[in-house]
């Protein structure tokens, strides 16, 4: 069986030694010190490793199944959600009006890593209750909040997304759920969802779906759809619950991974439902579900090939496999370990430096979301620009990690006995749902780059060129970290340069670069956080104070992505620069 180490000391450097969290000014966060976090992060890390990530390999053998109506989760899963439950973990961040913790986002993010790592399939089910308790919590009137938010906090009622229908996927303005008003202010709702995450199971009381339809008088387009408030079960005044409502599961998706998560097809046949928001602005609702849910994807994206990392890293140290080049460094053996080749530690530098960049750009991502939580309009307006790239390029990238570790194991990889397939499996789906990546760069370059008249994309460039000012005189930083940052962010600037001379004239000038450009700014991204960690830890080697290995081991491994990966900018402008006419010019029936 894969093992799972949760990796409480990189979670509590990125809090602490990068964020400065206790520090932060943030209501809530001075009570976020090094012995209380560390406390938290221990409790979810042995859950995550003793009980949850056990089930991962169960979850993929036996899948879920649709008994009489009911789905059926995976053996073990009912138990291990009441463990989930009964510790608070569902409630950690939420508002405690409604039974919640109250704590910031930001340490739920921190808590949520090792659970997907432990477990990526059985997380979803409380994951999507955390979304659709936010659209609630934003959107929803006083009765609903009150009515539906305490079940849901404590997950005796799970949530789900309802947008996919079978002929209209990214193009929602297409679809074709209907939403009939009905004389006591309720709707009767009709039409069929696919591809729901958690549509049905076993593991809680009833299920609170989220549903986009359109309602009469809303017009075409996205301009038509209204959100509602779909159970699965009827609440009565009381809590208590009534008759099933209309909405029953057609099918369960069979899919390549996550097979421990229900993936269901949705009926909704006459369905009561209730306005979530205002009539005719469902987008707008859903958008606060969607956008967690995508710098939650992001998160699942690299969380799932931190197990398969660190797998890789056991067997290349245990694996026997040739002599080094240099002469035998396991001369009592047959063979020297794999780790002593030097392919073998660029895969294991690239998976490793990627993985702790990817965890730091979340964490920053997450904090940003606190921040703005508490109205800061700056920090709004960075994670609104950078939630397409931390979607997006970390999914890719968090596959193509998988992929590299499954590497490592040779033909051993590739079949199930070690268990890197699942990894390989259950990573593919983070680069389709809540919006393919492809849709993600062209929401970057087609919507984020201009909004607010581009002032955040400049607060970023601003943001790195006063990161690279404050610390340039650090000589035992300035040529492995500040230049290379400088050069890379250059790289992106010329790029959004770039899209400005041509993009009016030629649209696909801009959105043929567009996937490049999630990547250059992904690759600057991890650059910045990379400087961050950098001066963090030099900070602890000056100060004498630390782990000193650990410190130096960071410095090493930033060193790495700044020489190794950062320079992928170049490669990404230079596409970018190339303009549409490499992209379009074949005609369509050539291919």
């Amino acid at each position: 069986m894969p093992i799972y180490t949760p990796p409480i000391k990189d979670l509590q450097f990125a809090l602490h030694d990068v964020l400065n969290v206790a520090q932060s000014g943030l209501p809530g966060h001075d009570e976020l010190d090094r012995d209380f976090t560390e406390a938290v992060l221990d409790a979810a890390g042995k859950l995550a490793s003793e009980v949850l990530a056990p089930l991962n390999i169960v979850g993929d053998q036996q899948g879920c199944r649709l008994e009489n109506g009911v789905v059926r989760t995976p053996d073990g899963f009912d138990k291990a959600f009441e463990a989930v439950k009964e510790g608070g973990w569902t409630a950690l961040d939420c508002d405690p009006e409604y039974g919640g913790q109250g704590m910031p986002y930001l340490l739920g993010v921190a808590t949520g890593e090792m659970f997907v790592s432990a477990n990526m399939a059985f997380n979803m089910y409380q994951g999507l209750t955390h979304g659709a308790y936010s659209a609630i919590h934003a959107h929803g009137t006083d009765e609903q909040k009150a009515k539906y938010l305490p079940k849901m906090v404590s997950c005796d009622w799970t949530g789900t997304m309802n947008l996919t229908e079978p002929h209209c996927g990214t193009d929602l303005g297409m679809l074709r759920t209907k939403a009939e008003p009905q004389d006591d202010g309720s709707y009767l709702i009709t039409g069929q969802k696919i591809f729901i995450s958690a549509g049905d199971h076993d593991l809680a009381e009833n299920v609170i779906h989220l549903v986009l339809a359109k309602a009469p008088g809303g017009g075409e387009g996205t301009k038509g759809i209204s959100l509602f408030i779909v159970p699965k079960y009827l609440v009565n005044d009381d809590g208590s619950l009534g008759d099933a409502n209309g909405v029953s599961v057609g099918n369960l998706e069979e899919k390549m991974g996550i097979h421990g998560n229900a993936t269901c097809v949705m009926n909704y046949d006459g369905a009561k439902g209730w306005l979530l928001g205002d009539l005719h602005k469902g987008m707008r609702a859903m958008f606060t579900m969607m956008n967690e849910a995508r710098l939650g994807v992001g998160l699942q994206g690299y969380a799932c090939a931190i197990p398969a990392y660190q797998n890789a890293v056991a067997y290349a140290k245990d694996r026997l496999q040739g002599r080094a080049v240099t002469g035998a460094q396991n001369p009592s053996a047959a063979a020297d370990p794999l780790i002593v080749h030097p392919d073998i530690r660029r895969s294991l530098m690239d998976q490793k430096s990627f993985l702790e960049g990817a965890r730091m750009l979340t964490m920053w991502g997450a904090h940003q979301i606190d921040r703005a939580n508490q109205g800061d309009e700056a920090a709004e307006g960075l994670i609104s620009l950078l939630t397409p790239v931390i979607k997006g390029f970390l999914t890719d990238k968090g596959f193509d990690t998988t992929v590299l570790a499954q590497q490592v194991y040779g033909g051993h990889g590739y079949i199930e006995e070690h268990g890197m397939s699942q990894f390989v499996r259950d990573a593919r789906i983070t680069m389709i749902y809540e919006g393919a990546n492809g849709v993600q760069a062209l929401d970057l370059v087609g919507r984020k780059l201009a909004q607010d008249g581009g002032k955040h994309v400049m607060a970023f460039f601003e943001m790195v060129k006063a990161f690279c000012k404050e610390h340039g005189a650090n000589d035992a930083l300035t040529a492995d970290f500040i230049e290379p940052l400088k050069t890379a962010s250059k790289d992106l600037q010329a790029a959004g340069m770039y899209f400005m001379q041509n993009g009016m004239k030629n649209p696909n000038d801009a959105l043929s670069g567009s996937y490049d450009f999630m990547h250059l700014f992904g690759h600057v991204s991890l650059g910045l956080m990379w400087a961050k960690m950098a001066v963090a830890a030099q900070a602890g080697l000056d100060a004498g104070d630390g782990d000193i290995d650990f410190l130096q081991t960071k410095l090493a491994t930033g060193r790495y992505y700044m020489k190794r990966q950062l320079p992928m900018t170049a490669t990404h402008l230079a596409r970018i620069q190339s303009g549409a006419a490499p992209v379009m010019d074949l005609d369509a029936e050539a291919f």
